[in-house]
C-alpha cells in the first residue's frame, strides 16, 4: 500500500462531516491537485466521545460512496502505541506509531554500540545535500542513539505487532513531534537509519519543529527558523531514502498542522522547490466549524453553541489538562458565560472563526472550545440531532475551512 504524494489528515470528532470534508478535496482535484484524504481519530478522542474505531471507517466509506470518490482514501489509527493499537488494527490501513514519550529512554549499551558500528561510515565530514556538511564524531552518533534508538525500537515493536495480525499492506508513520526540542537534520538522518534498521517501511515521519503548534490556532515562533528546519528535514529525508533503502515516497508529516497560517507560505514554497510530498494533519478544526455552523444557524443551534461554551468555561481546568502541552490559554481573556449568552449567532461565529483580522476573534476562546468537545459529546442525541438539522450551515463552514484556508494555502499557493 503506497501513500500518494499529498495527503491530508481530516479528523472528525463526531463522525458527521465526512462528506463536507471530502468535498474540499474534490474542489482541489477539480483544479488539478490530488490530495488523499486520511480520516484520523485518536484513542483518546474515541474514549471521550464514546465511539469505536470502526465508526471512522464507516464514516469514510459512506462519504466516498455518496460523493463518488474514485481515488484512494485512508483511515488512520492516530497516535497509537502497543497498549492501544489492537482495537484499530482491523479497520485501519494507516498507522501513526507514536513514540515521542520514549525519546530519551536509553537503549541497551550493546544495541547502541551495534548501531554506531553499523553506521560508522558516516563518521567524519558528512554532507547532506541541501542541508550542509556536518562534522560527525563517534560520540555524536552514540548520543543520538542514546536519545532516539529506544523510541525507534518501540516503533518497530508496534509495527511488527500490526503486521503479525493484519499483514504488511499498510502505511506506517513514525511520530516524534510531541517532545521538547526539534530534531536537527543530522539527528533526523540517523533516526531514519534506525527506522530502516528496524525494518519499518515508514512512508511519513512527523518530527518536532521549533515553535509552538497549539491546537487550532496559528503557529507561534520564528517563521524563518521553521522554514530552515522544514527544508533541512526535506533534505535529510531525501538523502536517507537513498542511503538506507527507505520507501521512495517517504515524506514529512506536519502534526497539529491546522490553522498554522504563518508557515503555510514557507511549506508551499518548499514543496514547489523540491517536488517533495507532504502529509498535513488538520484534525480538530472540523469540530470548531460545526460550532460555527450551529451558531450561524440560530435557534437551537445557537443555544447549543452557547451551552457548550458555558460548560467548557465551567470545567476549563479538567478539559485543558490532557492538552496542556499544546494550548496556551489566558483565562483572564475568556469572555464570561453571560457575555457569550448575549451574543448573536454572528458574534459567536466571529469570535470563534480563525480570522485574525477580525476584532471579535478570540484565540483563547477558540482553544478552549477546541478541547471542549467532551461537553458536546455529553449532550448525546441533542447535539447529533442539531448537526443533522443544521447540516447545510455546518457543512458549508467545514468545506470552506479546509478548502479556502488550508488546501489553497499549502498545496496550491
Amino acid at each position: 500500500m503506497k501513500l500518494e504524494k499529498f495527503s491530508m489528515g481530516i479528523g472528525d470528532r463526531f463522525l458527521h462531516q465526512g462528506v463536507a470534508q471530502l468535498q474540499a478535496l474534490i474542489n482541489a482535484k477539480e483544479v488539478g491537485v490530488d490530495i488523499t484524504p486520511v480520516w484520523n481519530k485518536s484513542n483518546r478522542e474515541h474514549e471521550i466521545v464514546g465511539t469505536e474505531p470502526l465508526s471512522l471507517r464507516e464514516e469514510a466509506d459512506a462519504a466516498v460512496k455518496k460523493l463518488g470518490w474514485k481515488a484512494n482514501y485512508r483511515v488512520d489509527a492516530d497516535h497509537i502505541n502497543l497498549s492501544t493499537v489492537d482495537r484499530f488494527i482491523q479497520c485501519s490501513d494507516f498507522f501513526t506509531l507514536d513514540v515521542a514519550d520514549d525519546i530519551g529512554e536509553a537503549a541497551s549499551d550493546s544495541d547502541i554500540a551495534a548501531f554506531v558500528d553499523r553506521h560508522s561510515k558516516y563518521i567524519g565530514n558528512l554532507e547532506i545535500p541541501g542541508a550542509g556538511t556536518f562534522k560527525v564524531t563517534k560520540e555524536m552518533v552514540e548520543d543520538i542513539a542514546k536519545t532516539f534508538l529506544k523510541a525507534v525500537q518501540k516503533a518497530g515493536l508496534i509495527y511488527r505487532h500490526i503486521i503479525e495480525k493484519k499483514g504488511s499492506d499498510i502505511i506506517p508513520e513514525v511520530s516524534m513531534d510531541e517532545t521538547e526540542r526539534p530534531q536537527t537534520p543530522l539527528e533526523m538522518f540517523f533516526i531514519l537509519a534506525a527506522i530502516s534498521d528496524e525494518g519499518i517501511p515508514a512512508q511519513t515521519v512527523a518530527p518536532k519543529f521549533t515553535g509552538r503548534f497549539n491546537k487550532g490556532v496559528d503557529y507561534i515562533g520564528n517563521v524563518a527558523q521553521f522554514e530552515k528546519e522544514f527544508n533541512d528535514d526535506l533534505a535529510a529525508i531525501a538523502f536517507a531514502i537513498s542511503e538506507f533503502n527507505l520507501p521512495d515516497n517517504l515524506k514529512l508529516s506536519v502534526h497539529s498542522g491546522s490553522d498554522k497560517f504563518s508557515i503555510y507560505g514557507a511549506i508551499n514554497k518548499a514543496l514547489k522547490r523540491t517536488g517533495a510530498g507532504l502529509h498535513l494533519k488538520t484534525a480538530g478544526t472540523t469540530w470548531l466549524e460545526e460550532l460555527i455552523g450551529l451558531a450561524e444557524a440560530g435557534g437551537e443551534g445557537l443555544v447549543i453553541a452557547k451551552e457548550v461554551y458555558a460548560k467548557a468555561l465551567e470545567n476549563k481546568e479538567a478539559l485543558c489538562k490532557p492538552y496542556a502541552t499544546v494550548i496556551d490559554i489566558d483565562y483572564a481573556k475568556l469572555p464570561t458565560a453571560d457575555t457569550v449568552n448575549g451574543w448573536t449567532g454572528e458574534e459567536y461565529a466571529r469570535a470563534l472563526r480563525h480570522n485574525q483580522s477580525d476584532p471579535l476573534y478570540n484565540l483563547h476562546l477558540r482553544q478552549l472550545l477546541h478541547v471542549g468537545y467532551k461537553v458536546a459529546a455529553q449532550m448525546g442525541d441533542r447535539y447529533y440531532n442539531a448537526l443533522k438539522e443544521f447540516e447545510t450551515d455546518v457543512a458549508r463552514n467545514v468545506t470552506e475551512n479546509l478548502w479556502e484556508r488550508h488546501i489553497k494555502a499549502v498545496f496550491i499557493g
